[in-house]
């Protein structure tokens, strides 16, 4: 081989290197303009709002109580409950991740009921995981309905902007019309209820919960990466916490709840949040073509039949 052709197949090589260690969020990216959902209702403290679920001397509150850090360490993760059950409404939170090494680290902002129903929980999950040094943190969304664990629904998304340098919004819709997932209240995922399959959808009261723990078995490349500790602590900041919606009675029916935002928008029954608007399905068609990289409905090696939402 020529020098020439020598010289230029190492430019070539060196190219490609370089490209794989691009994040995506280097690329310019147009973001879709949105109607901005986090400004309609109302921020609730962090400390009065939440207990501490595990590693509570790995919790902080910062701020008068209005925001909060967790980490992750070599002898425990940590992470928050809400102190009020909620069926249906919007949650959201502003969260800035852990800069830095943080393979196998899962940071999630979840709804769960598995504390109360062990054998047939519900759970609506966004999941972020934590990157390789040549791989940036991936946003993951999931649902489980009646104890149907053995039937992932993940959605794994790139991020076009780096989630480490400052707050970004993390939300969820869930009512009796739809479940949406939000990031910087651009649609990302909407699971629609259908009459049709009613069982696949979450329809018990859950609580909020906000976490950091240690996924070194799955969440980076299948588990190929697991936790540095070297890195440690991970630290992950939540702020500007939003809760509205209907919160479960315990002393009734599972249907009744009293609604934790009175006045303003209703994310339970609202007309405006029965259905995405024109807006919202454009910048989640964009969200999705540019960003999306896994669909459990594209999965045809793990499924023999897809899941019954999926045709």
């Amino acid at each position: 081989m020529a020098l020439w052709q020598q010289k230029l197949l190492s430019s070539c090589l060196l190219i490609l290197c370089l490209a794989n260690l691009v994040s995506p969020h280097s690329r310019p990216y147009t973001v879709p303009s949105v109607t901005r959902l986090t400004d309609s209702f109302p921020r609730v403290p962090i400390a009065g709002s939440f207990s501490k679920a595990f590693g509570a001397s790995n919790v902080k509150f910062l701020s008068n109580g209005s925001m909060a850090t967790l980490a992750l360490d070599k002898i425990s993760g940590s992470g928050l409950v809400s102190q009020s059950r909620y069926y249906y409404g919007f949650f959201s939170a502003a969260i800035k991740l852990p800069a830095g090494l943080s393979s196998g680290v899962v940071v999630a902002f979840y709804l769960s009921n598995a504390d109360k129903f062990p054998h047939n929980h519900d759970e609506i999950d966004i999941e972020l995981l934590g990157h390789d040094k040549r791989n940036d943190w991936v946003i993951q969304t999931n649902m489980y309905a009646n104890g149907s664990v053995s039937t992932g629904r993940e959605e794994k998304f790139y991020f076009w902007f780096d989630p480490t340098q400052q707050h970004h919004y993390y939300s969820i819709i869930w009512n009796n019309y739809h479940t949406v997932f939000f990031v910087d209240n651009v649609p990302v995922r909407e699971f629609i209820h259908s009459t049709t399959y009613p069982s696949i959808y979450p329809s018990k009261p859950m609580s909020v919960y906000a976490t950091i723990w240690d996924g070194s078995e799955w969440a980076t490349h299948g588990g190929k990466y697991p936790v540095n500790y070297k890195y440690a602590p991970f630290v992950v900041s939540f702020a500007e916490m939003e809760l509205s919606g209907c919160i479960s009675d315990p002393t009734a029916s599972s249907s009744s709840c009293s609604k934790a935002n009175p006045s303003g928008l209703d994310p339970v029954n609202g007309p405006e949040f029965t259905k995405l608007s024109q807006q919202q399905i454009a910048a989640m068609d964009w969200a999705r073509r540019k960003l999306m990289f896994y669909s459990y409905c594209n999965d045809k090696q793990r499924f023999k039949v897809l899941p019954p939402e999926c045709h």
